[in-house]
């Protein structure tokens, strides 16, 4: 985790130093705005990694004297393969132009389509031989 501090840590200085550079040059506030409101974020997501990885003990990626052994083992579960996302980007997709053309019935539709298809991939390994 030390290391993913490091980079945000990085990027947190650069948009320190950009924010005050880009108003000086162009005046626009739109765009420092969100310079400024990128340095929170990745301030806050620097501070997150920073205090997570004080109190974790070190990952075989951030000790030196680490062999490539150390990091073997299972990583975790990983889905196979689901055809849920397609579900889920139909229907979004049907939602969306429920939306555009402004057709109160196909927006519905398409929302209840959302609802079910996100449920199918959250409860996907809750039945079936997959079962967890």
């Amino acid at each position: 985790m030390k290391a993913e501090a490091w980079i945000f840590a990085i990027c947190t200085v650069f948009f320190l130093l950009v924010a005050p550079a880009y108003w000086f040059m162009s005046g626009d506030p739109t765009g420092t705005s969100a310079l400024v409101m990128t340095f929170l974020l990745t301030l806050l997501v620097t501070l997150y990694l920073g205090v997570h990885a004080s109190k974790m003990e070190p990952r075989p990626e951030d000790r030196h004297d680490a062999e490539i052994a150390d990091g073997a083992g299972e990583l975790g579960f990983f889905s196979p393969g689901s055809w849920w996302p397609l579900l889920i980007a139909l229907s979004a997709s049907v939602t969306a132009v429920g939306t555009a053309l402004w057709l109160p019935w196909l927006l519905a539709a398409g929302a209840v389509m959302v609802i079910s298809s996100a449920a199918g991939l959250v409860f996907e390994y809750y039945t079936g031989p997959e079962k967890h």
